[in-house]
């Protein structure tokens, strides 16, 4: 008679060898990942200052006649601050109370000292610390320079 070879596993050598390419492969995908994920939290801060959170401000404003004050704070987006005529609020659906990609509240002033026409919004970056390099902010000191 015949005897059949039937093999019903893999061999240790096999199995090694799936286990060192997966392991090549994921040493050259992933740090191209990771950085993909820090650019898009960095988008994402910029729009959220200049779009959602700069729209929500513009809307207080034309209704309000003035911006919130640096006291009042972006709170006075989705809570009716005391003495204020015409709030139609709240002007933004906001469930993580004003945090950036980085869990670093946004920082807010009216008057702006660095904006000169409105307001400065900025956002710690991915440092979480104010006054470096990869601060985001609804001010470009070029763009401020070529308006005036």
């Amino acid at each position: 008679m015949y005897k059949i070879d039937v093999r019903k596993a893999f061999t240790l050598i096999e199995l090694l060898l799936v286990v060192v390419i997966i392991g090549v492969l994921a040493a050259i995908m992933l740090p191209s990942f990771s950085g993909r994920s820090e650019e898009a939290r960095i988008t994402r801060a910029k729009t959220e200052i200049e779009s959602t959170l700069g729209l929500a401000l513009d809307m207080y404003e034309a209704d309000t006649g003035s911006y919130p004050s640096t006291e009042q704070g972006l709170d006075a987006l989705i809570i009716k601050p005391e003495g204020v005529p015409n709030w139609h609020g709240p002007y933004i659906k906001k469930t993580n109370r004003f945090e950036d990609p980085w869990e670093n509240t946004y920082q807010y002033q009216f008057p702006g000292q660095k904006s000169t026409f409105s307001y400065d919004l900025m956002s710690p970056g991915p440092d979480g610390q104010i006054g470096t390099e990869d601060d985001i902010s609804n001010f470009d000191e070029e763009k401020q320079d070529r308006m005036r």
